[in-house]
């Protein structure tokens, strides 16, 4: 691949994976503009919207690790790689924004840390939703230049000539 072409492909994964993002977050976003359409101010880090968001991107970010993992037996070297980066996902993201929507929908009132850490965990997943797409993107490149070698093999391959047997 030249490099033309794989800053081509990098700028593709990067536009895809933000458009991703933008996605999933769009729903937020209408519900933030109404809060603050409401005056409700602060109160919008209070609530457990962001860690909404961040639970479902460290969701998805998961599913991309495991599709990463299983996709492909030759990217052995990557495996640890790839189980560390679903542990951090784990640990960092998904545990602790669970925590948060529990915690403030069982107490109706939020402690004031939450403020701040609702922005930080969105961001980690975000960071690390960008990481698993380029880790599924890694494979489905790997898979597709095997797939091609495999097409450039069986097509320099002479064909055997044909034999017409005839009775004389």
């Amino acid at each position: 691949m030249t490099d033309q072409n794989k800053e081509k492909y990098f700028e593709d994964t990067m536009y895809g994976t933000y458009a991703d993002i933008l996605f999933i977050l769009f729903p937020f976003l209408v519900i933030f503009l109404l809060r603050i359409w409401n005056q409700e101010g602060i109160e919008i880090l209070k609530q457990p919207d962001l860690s909404i968001a961040a639970a479902i991107l460290a969701g998805l970010s998961l599913g991309k690790f495991v599709l990463g993992l299983v996709g492909d037996r030759d990217l052995g070297q990557y495996k640890e790689r790839i189980v560390f980066f679903m542990a951090l996902t784990l640990f960092l993201v998904l545990g602790p924004s669970l925590m948060i929507i529990i915690k403030i929908i069982n107490d109706n009132e939020a402690a004031k840390f939450v403020v701040y850490a609702q922005p930080v965990l969105l961001t980690i997943a975000i960071a690390l939703y960008s990481t698993s797409v380029s880790v599924h993107k890694i494979v489905e490149r790997h898979d597709h230049n095997v797939d091609d070698e495999l097409n450039q093999a069986t097509k320099s391959e002479t064909p055997p000539p044909l034999v017409i047997k005839t009775d004389d």
